[in-house]
């Protein structure tokens, strides 16, 4: 007990304490930064390197301090550390990976977290963006636009970022249109349903005009440049998708306490009441499908220029489940909640499940442990995303960082005064009332 109340008293003090605070975070970063610098490939150092953005977000330091500080370690921390070694590429993968995804579940928190509409067909938005530049940056368009004009050269990446979000905005309001009715579980069936059926179609659309390529997907996909500047590495695409992710953040975080927003929340917790005090459901439930699908689609684009090759087989039902996965982690509604989630699962899918298959395939081929590579991590990913979602929805079913309300202070609301329009206050004035 005397133990527990010690380290009780130390949290409270470090709490109030913004030196020490500073301290420790420069500290702990100054460490997991030498340590990824000075090693060829330690994942648990780079792992501790990003964490140092969570325990930042941990801080009490003012917003704008977290934004400044989080940018220096985004945009030069963690790029200068990771080039030290032989596995720069390999971290800027990871890192380009966590960005891409965490702009998804973003997109899709606020169909589901703000809006409460329940989407398991996400990944179509991601795969329209994707063909939207994948089709044009190859040869592909060739077939059903005569001129020979195309493969466009990678100069036009940037202009399909914003066509890629546009398209994916278009498909999110076709979902939209005839799913208003429905809700709960039969919404849930028809956003399936509707990933499925752009999947089957950009797989069927190699006849009888040859558009997407079908089954065989598009390659040779042209990458981005930039003042005779070419994108090919992931250190490259790392400030792209950072600066698109920044964005993204930004806007979400805007529309989440704006009267969109408030809509949005009111609509999840009760649409009838919602109805009642004017929200047209119809134009907010599309205006999250919208918004939600186009910050994948962009991401979609950037996802195909890196790749250089899409098929269908990349926008499969499993992927929107690992994005909702990531929403429901991080915590439904909470924006740096599912930051949190999409980076948890992305590293564990491509650093901890794969670097433990290794570690253990080495302990294999040692002979100091026998385990079969059928359930070797890596392959068992499903089953400890399952596991997962059951511990968290018995232990902590609002999530990692649950999604809190603004605070409002009731002295100045009582304070406030509706202020009085001219035709009624001359009314009020000709009748003889008295304005307080």
């Amino acid at each position: 007990m005397d133990k527990l109340k010690t380290l009780g008293s130390l949290k409270t003090r470090l709490g109030h304490n913004k030196g020490a605070q500073a301290g420790l975070f420069a500290a702990f970063t100054a460490i997991a930064a030498v340590s990824v610098y000075f090693s060829d490939k330690s994942v648990i150092a780079f792992l501790l390197l990003l964490a140092s953005l969570l325990l930042l977000y941990c801080t009490s330091f003012p917003n704008h301090i977290k934004w400044i500080v989080g940018g220096v370690l985004l945009l030069v921390i963690i790029p200068f550390v990771s080039s030290g070694g032989p596995a720069y590429q390999s971290y800027m993968e990871v890192a380009t990976q966590c960005g891409i995804y965490v702009a998804m579940a973003l997109g899709l928190n606020i169909v589901v977290g703000f809006a409460g509409l329940l989407d398991l067909g996400f990944i179509a938005f991601f795969a329209v963006g994707a063909y939207t530049y994948a089709i044009f940056a190859t040869p592909q368009a060739n077939h059903f636009i005569s001129g020979e004009l195309f493969p466009l050269s990678g100069a036009s990446f940037w202009v399909f970022i914003l066509l890629g979000g546009f398209f994916a905005a278009l498909f999110g309001i076709l979902l939209g249109l005839p799913v208003l009715r429905v809700k709960g579980d039969y919404l849930a069936i028809v956003t399936l349903g509707f990933g499925e059926i752009i999947r089957i179609v950009f797989n069927n659309m190699d006849r009888p005009v040859n558009i997407t390529n079908g089954a065989m997907g598009l390659s040779s996909i042209q990458p981005p440049s930039l003042f005779g500047l070419s994108f090919t590495f992931p250190n490259q695409f790392y400030f792209i998708v950072i600066a698109i992710l920044a964005f993204v953040i930004f806007g979400v975080r805007r529309l989440e306490h704006s009267r969109m927003g408030r809509a949005w929340k009111a609509i999840r917790e009760n649409e009838i009441a919602a109805q009642s005090m004017g929200i047209p459901l119809i134009r907010t439930k599309l205006a999250a499908f919208a918004i939600g699908a186009s910050f994948s689609g962009m991401m979609g684009v950037v996802f195909a220029a890196k790749q250089t090759f899409i098929d269908p087989t990349s926008f499969t039902m499993i992927e929107s489940m690992t994005i909702l996965v990531m929403v429901i982690l991080g915590g439904m509604g909470s924006v740096p909640g599912v930051i949190l989630g999409a980076s948890l699962v992305t590293i564990l899918n491509l650093q901890v499940l794969t670097e433990l298959t290794n570690w253990l395939n080495q302990l294999t081929q040692m002979g100091i442990v026998n385990i079969p590579s059928s359930i070797s991590p890596a392959k068992m990913q499903r089953l400890i995303f399952g596991a997962i979602l059951v511990l968290f929805a018995i232990f902590r079913p609002n999530g990692l960082i649950r999604a809190k309300s603004r605070k409002v202070d009731p002295d100045k609301i009582k304070a406030y005064k509706v202020p009085v329009s001219l035709p009624v206050k001359h009314k009020m004035e000709q009748s003889g009332e008295v304005l307080e």
